[in-house]
């Protein structure tokens, strides 16, 4: 998913797309038609309350006879107010709690369906795309979904509903003053929408600017010591000055307008009702007057909301957008085999050649073979970017190979499927990402449901066990953020007792112990000695001295093997 501007104008794939999110909302097609029928129930006995309230100054006026009815009386009048608005009320609560639950259930499956997609998605996809930027947007574009379903579709159609009611009002008790008053309502909510988009594009430029006046303050307190060291205070305080002094002038220009906006507003709407009135009073009692008004007034409001709605509505089919665009990736076919199959361990590489797909120019291995016999230890050295790594990659069916195969037990990768490749691997990195929960619930990542028995005695063999017993919590220690409340060596090896959990036929060490101190690298590597027992190993390091034990030795050179035998 690519971080795409925003688009001025959607385009009419761009509708057909944000329009494929509705299949969330079929399993709550209860919830939508409950929501929408209260919606409209709602509406009207809002529009119910205008020509009520003519009732009542009907009523007032000695100079109009009151037909006997029910509205004949101040009172009648006054409780059939009091039972719209209480009628009002309910309807109000039942539309807003079925569409609550409309909108969080459907919300609920959406946060799902893309969190699936995500982490079945092909390892290439997170190395194009930013998982900071990714888990963001997701965020903000659910967020505004949810304002959207919760609210802005809901108010849209509310005042679409009001504005047809009202026409049918208005033209009821006088087409010429309707007349009237739809050549001054137009002609107000245009005005609006152009001195809208005006004071929006200031506002924006405001924003901008605001940002490049935070810009300044970041670089200059990021780079306070190099501002000090040329004595350049001044220089900043100068940059700040004039960054703030450009957004004061946009925020001034753009009140102004706003200002003249609302004034402009004020005056067409008083005026166009004055001269209503002034009409009005000739043509019309003055109870239907009054409603005439009320009228005018509730359809102004919703006329001059419409915009706003509107372009709220555009901005969440961009968001929906960005959605479907993840829920439509392509994901990998992980398969559910993985109890079936046992490895004994056999590995064999033959003539690989491969590039990354975002580099295809490149090749990275160039007709690598070699093959490793179940159990055996093979270690691959080079210098960085010399195709240790992607060799690892290609075991864990990261990628597949440009050309060449590779073999687990004399069958091709494409006999297994992926669940079954990778359940039969365990790595040990350099670098060990551990999750922000307990200790034993990152032991039990390499096997989920695994008894505290099993996991304390893969604790023991990895030597982890006897730092894990000291914390006063044990394996319900919290190893915070990535793991920051731990030492790398005590990482490592909490590293190691996960993969002796998960029990592989073959295990990766990718410069496991390189980064640690001595003690921590001797306590380390006793717990890789007991994991590696039984097991087909491949070892990746930079040095020859870290794998002197190796059954055989590969060195890797711009992607070939140059050399190979035992130290």
């Amino acid at each position: 998913m690519n971080d795409k501007p925003a688009k001025e104008k959607l385009s009419k794939n761009d509708y057909k797309k944000a329009f494929g999110i509705f299949r969330f909302l079929k399993p709550y097609r209860f919830y939508f038609a409950a929501s929408f029928l209260f919606m409209l129930l709602s509406s009207v006995t809002t529009m119910v309350i205008p020509y009520l309230f003519g009732q009542l100054f009907s009523l007032s006026d000695p100079s109009i006879v009151a037909e006997p009815s029910f509205f004949s009386s101040t009172k009648s009048v006054m409780v059939s107010i009091f039972i719209v608005f209480a009628t009002q009320a309910i309807f109000s609560f039942l539309r807003i709690y079925f569409s609550s639950l409309l909108t969080e259930n459907s919300l609920n499956d959406i946060r799902q369906g893309v969190f699936n997609k995500l982490i079945y998605s092909p390892i290439q996809f997170f190395n194009t795309n930013k998982v900071g930027e990714i888990s963001s947007r997701i965020a903000t574009d659910i967020n505004m979904l949810q304002d959207t379903f919760n609210t802005t579709i809901a108010e849209f159609v509310r005042q679409f509903i009001i504005i047809l009611i009202g026409l049918l009002a208005l033209f009821y008790f006088s087409p010429e003053l309707s007349l009237i008053m739809l050549g001054v309502v137009p002609l107000v909510a245009i005005t609006g929408v152009i001195f809208g988009r005006y004071i929006k594009r200031l506002s924006k430029e405001a924003q901008n600017q605001a940002a490049n006046s935070n810009v300044v303050i970041e670089e200059s307190l990021s780079g306070i010591a190099v501002v000090k060291a040329f004595t350049n205070e001044w220089l900043e305080v100068n940059r700040y000055a004039f960054a703030t002094e450009k957004v004061k002038q946009l925020s001034i220009k753009g009140a102004i307008w706003k200002g003249v906006f609302v004034s402009f507003i004020i005056f067409s709407m008083f005026g166009a009702i004055v001269f209503i009135i002034w009409r009005g009073l000739t043509l019309l009692p003055t109870g239907e007057l009054m409603s005439f008004i009320l009228y005018t007034v509730f359809l102004a409001a919703s006329i001059g909301s419409m915009p706003e709605l509107w372009a709220k509505i555009q901005k969440a089919i961009g968001a929906t957008e960005n959605l479907m665009e993840l829920l439509d990736n392509e994901t990998e076919l992980v398969g559910d085999k993985s109890g079936e199959i046992r490895f004994k361990g056999g590995i064999d590489f033959k003539d690989v050649y491969f590039s990354y797909p975002s580099r295809k120019d490149i090749d990275v291995l160039k007709g690598v073979s070699f093959k490793v016999e179940a159990g055996k230890t093979i270690a691959l050295v080079g210098s960085s970017g010399a195709g240790k790594s992607t060799v690892t990659a290609l075991l864990l069916q990261f990628y597949k190979p440009d050309k060449g195969a590779i073999y687990f037990d004399e069958k091709s990768t494409d006999e297994y499927d992926l669940k079954t490749i990778r359940s039969q691997m365990a790595i040990v990195p350099q670098d060990v990402f551990l999750f922000g929960g307990t200790i034993g619930e990152n032991i039990a990542y390499g096997k989920p449901g695994a008894s505290d028995d099993a996991i304390i005695e893969a604790a023991r063999n990895a030597n982890a066990w006897e730092f894990i017993e000291r914390f006063p919590d044990g394996l319900g220690t919290i190893v915070g953020d990535r793991g920051v409340q731990l030492s790398g060596g005590q990482k490592q090896r909490i590293a190691i007792a996960r993969a002796l959990l998960n029990d592989p036929a073959i295990l990766i060490l990718d410069e496991a112990t390189s980064s640690l101190d001595s003690v921590s690298e001797q306590l380390v590597q006793q717990g890789l000695e007991k994991l590696m027992e039984g097991r087909t190993s491949i070892v990746i390091a930079h040095r020859l001295a870290t794998v002197i034990h190796a059954d055989e030795i590969l060195v890797l050179e711009h992607g070939s093997i140059k050399e190979k035998g035992t130290h």
